[in-house]
């Protein structure tokens, strides 16, 4: 029986190595077909073959946080402490809740290659965050970071159409799919402007105001910026995404983010309502009231 065993066990090593190198090679022949540009097969297509990106997508990770590395922290507002630092008073209560994860960064080489000034620009950012981040009294978002805030979008592509809608503030984009020309004022949003290379849907996005950040860590741009996004079906179920940043008066030169983006399988998926216009009014306009709440 010793013996048998002994037997059975090479046979079954022998099964296994074998296994392992046909799926090396099939693996290896996929990679090779997607590198010389060969359609996958596996992906939904519209009825002219494009990849049907319809549907609701969401980033996971902690990029809305801040697009680069970063180490967990107690809150995105601090001030000295005896011997560290510690949240500022006006975040105390939030606890854990206002902590910030850890992330391990999308921005392709590390860091986001600022201009001598514009770097200052960024800390005098973080240390204003609670006044300062749009996001705090729900401006619209801007591209790209619309596309990995905390909170879903739903794409509705057509043969002539591309539109993306958002969670987070109502926002949307009308995407153009025949050239616009030039944006005629600036925006929160910008102009987009998409045309397919190959299965990936390339979209260029200019005509920006200089009001938006990148994340909740003090990242910004000036009015200068153009992004270029690219969207590509990995698998049914998931999307790369990739935005290159450039802006002259910002940054010393162009630079990339990449993340995954996850579609919502749930039966009953749909986009929730985070109109937060109204939430944010007592912040805004609070101080108008007769008597008013905050002293």
């Amino acid at each position: 029986m010793s013996s048998g065993f002994k037997l059975s066990r090479g046979k079954l090593g022998r099964v296994v190595l074998g296994a392992l190198l046909s799926l090396a090679l099939v693996s290896g022949t996929g990679c090779a077909q997607r590198t010389d540009g060969a359609q996958r097969t596996d992906i939904p297509r519209t009825a002219s073959g494009r990849p049907d990106m319809n549907g609701i997508w969401q980033a996971l990770g902690n990029a809305h946080w801040d697009l680069e590395p970063h180490l967990a922290r107690p809150a995105l507002a601090m001030q000295p402490g005896p011997v560290v630092s510690v949240p500022a008073e006006e975040v105390l209560a939030f606890g854990a809740v206002g902590a910030v994860p850890s992330g391990q960064g999308v921005v392709v080489g590390g860091l986001i290659p600022y201009l001598p000034g514009a770097l200052a620009k960024r800390q005098e950012n973080k240390e204003n965050w609670l006044n300062s981040d749009p996001e705090i009294k729900c401006y619209l978002p801007g591209v790209p970071r619309a596309t990995y805030m905390q909170f879903p979008f739903q794409v509705f592509q057509s043969e002539s159409k591309f539109f993306i809608a958002y969670e987070y503030a109502g926002a949307y984009r009308d995407i153009y799919l025949e050239d616009p020309g030039p944006p005629q004022v600036d925006s929160w949003m910008g102009q987009s402007f998409g045309r397919w290379e190959g299965d990936t849907f390339v979209v260029e996005v200019t005509g920006f105001n200089d009001q938006t950040w990148f994340d909740r860590a003090g990242n910004h741009h000036s009015a200068a910026l153009k992004v270029t996004e690219r969207y590509s079906m990995t698998s049914p179920d998931h999307l790369m995404y990739e935005a290159t940043i450039e802006d002259p008066e910002t940054f010393s030169r162009p630079w990339v983010i990449q993340m995954s983006l996850y579609r919502n399988i749930d039966l009953d998926a749909r986009l929730g309502q985070f109109k937060c216009v109204e939430f944010v009014e007592e912040l805004i306009y609070g101080h108008l009231r007769k008597y008013p709440i905050r002293k």
